[in-house]
């Protein structure tokens, strides 16, 4: 299964209250943070939500 590498990149400040929850479920607690997920459609639909705050990388295994 293809992995995920999600940045953290723009502070979630002034964005509604959806946005930074989906912030925090995938894992991303300061700005610069880095996580690994695997790429699953619901992983997909997060970051999707939250594009502008974050920088996307498909890891190649």
């Amino acid at each position: 299964m293809a992995k995920l590498k999600i940045t953290y990149k723009k502070s979630a400040i002034g964005y509604a209250q959806d946005q930074k929850d989906t912030v925090a479920a995938l894992g991303l607690k300061k700005l610069g943070a880095s996580v690994v997920h695997n790429d699953t459609p619901a992983i997909r639909g997060m970051i999707h939500k939250v594009q502008h705050l974050v920088e996307v990388e498909e890891l190649v295994e």
